[in-house]
């Protein structure tokens, strides 16, 4: 072959377009392997995929944002970790010793510090509590604000808890406050100024958290003036005449001069006869005690007012009281609620309920109450506040299977209140359990042990959660009345 047939030749191959040859050998490789799953077609990925563009990439955005969030979500929990509820860790017998050694150096006194087994029950126990209950450990009394920051010192150093208390007076009218913090700060809700819009209003914070943020150990008081006051009474058919008479009285000019209004209902009145506390026996019916105060016109006039309308209300009886002995009997005798009930029905014990509602929603809240009572065949008696909405329902049972059958009462006068856009507050109850129980404080109604299951229900999820933040940066040892309110 000559030179130039040689080169011709292979010109001629080079000319055939590589494109050419590129696509006969992806023709030829799609012939040897076999075709790949049919799912490829549903693969926003894949060349196979059957949707048009858009769908290609939203497909694509989907998962591309799915994937960013998970990642998001991994880098948060891992730098910034949510905090987990875990259980307190309290003082072990030995730290318990340890802690009760050194109050006692703090505290040398003959009774400021004491571990008397009676001691310890009269402070952690109660007869009308059906909490589950154990003594405290020690119980300390302090004399001022330098004392309890000592003891708050200890607990904090042991980890023992502490259950403050002092006289139980339920005072209002608090205007500023001392508090001792977990940590043994102390602090000032507020100055005395009259009024006053700065900062947060921690005097309600504080007073309102049932010794679960700080421990008060000192008050401002606002002082009201005394003014005279006169003593009525009125009777009614039923309790729903008498609530009915008392929301028409508060509606009034006038209603700012009845200073109290008490309800005893029929079997409460009956009660107090029986159990022989007061001189003379009342008819028994539902009844209303008023107290009115102001100057002498005012006092006249309100009473002309009182009078036309109970007796508008079906009122069968009114009187004043002629003389201020006989007005502090009357106003005396309904406070013997209580023991009258019990003295009334031997060998009974008491359950003590106490709810609030707007006032307008009163009479159906007690009619309903009535009811209910009558109709489970438990014994009890009301008395109630009812110019504030509240009232007291006291329940009687002889054993387990009657407290069954007031407790159940007691969940649906619960429930019942709060429908009524009413309120769960019941009397104070105290934790039981191995702290230093110290007598200063405040004795405050509040939700305590018994009443906290509701307090979701009333607030909300919102309300309750923001509680235990605030409960987790004043206290995260959980030192303070520990298990009350809904910590």
């Amino acid at each position: 072959m000559s030179l130039r047939s040689f080169l011709h030749r292979t010109l001629a191959r080079s000319s055939i377009p590589s494109t050419s040859r590129s696509v006969s050998s992806r023709a030829r490789l799609r012939q040897a392997v076999p075709p790949g799953p049919t799912y490829s077609r549903f693969n926003p990925w894949s060349q196979s995929f059957s949707g048009s563009w858009k769908a290609r990439a939203l497909f694509q955005s989907a998962v591309y944002a799915v994937g960013l969030v998970t990642a998001t979500q991994l880098v948060d929990s891992y730098f910034f970790p949510q905090p987990v509820d875990k259980p307190p860790r309290y003082a072990s017998r030995k730290e318990r010793k340890l802690a009760i050694d050194e109050l006692r150096a703090a505290f040398p006194g003959v009774n400021d510090v004491s571990t008397d087994p009676d001691t310890l029950r009269t402070y952690g126990f109660s007869e009308n509590s059906y909490h589950p209950a154990s003594p405290h450990s020690v119980v300390v009394r302090p004399k001022s604000t330098a004392d309890v920051v000592k003891i708050v010192n200890i607990s904090r150093k042991y980890r023992m808890p502490i259950i403050p208390y002092s006289g139980a007076t339920s005072l209002e009218g608090h205007t500023s406050g001392t508090a001792v913090l977990p940590n043994g700060e102390v602090i000032k809700t507020r100055s005395r100024a009259r009024k006053s819009a700065a900062g947060f209003d921690l005097t309600k914070l504080f007073i309102g958290a049932e010794g679960t943020l700080g421990i008060v150990t000192e008050v401002t008081l606002r002082l009201a003036p005394v003014f005279p006051t006169k003593v009525a009474m009125a009777q009614f058919p039923d309790v729903e005449h008498a609530v009915s008479a008392v929301q028409e009285l508060l509606s009034t000019p006038y209603g700012p001069h009845i200073q109290c209004v008490e309800l005893l209902d029929d079997h409460m009145m009956k009660a107090i006869n029986n159990a022989g506390l007061i001189k003379e026996p009342y008819p028994v019916e539902d009844t209303l005690f008023f107290k009115i105060q102001g100057d002498p016109s005012s006092i006249q006039n309100t009473s002309n007012v009182v009078q036309s309308i109970v007796k508008k209300h079906g009122s069968s009886r009114f009187e004043f009281a002629s003389t201020e002995e006989e007005a502090e009997d009357m106003w005396q005798n309904r406070k013997y609620a209580l023991m009258s009930t019990l003295a009334a029905y031997p060998g009974t014990r008491c359950w003590t309920t106490d709810v609030c509602v707007p006032v307008s929603r009163l009479p159906q809240l007690v009619y309903e109450t009535k009811k209910d009572l009558a109709d489970s065949g438990v014994q009890g008696t009301i008395v109630g506040h009812v110019g504030d909405g509240n009232f007291h329902a006291l329940m009687l049972f002889r054993n387990e299977e009657e407290l069954s059958t007031v407790n159940g009462l007691v969940h649906r006068l619960v429930h019942r209140a709060i429908s009524l856009d009413g309120t769960c507050e019941p009397p104070p109850t105290y934790q039981k359990s191995h702290d230093i129980h110290v007598l200063k404080g405040t004795g405050e109604h509040g939700v305590g042990v018994g009443k906290k299951e509701y307090l979701t229900e009333e607030l909300g999820q919102g309300t309750v959660e923001l509680m235990r933040v605030i409960k987790r940066a004043i206290d995260p040892d959980n030192l303070f009345n520990p298990g009350k309110v809904s910590f």
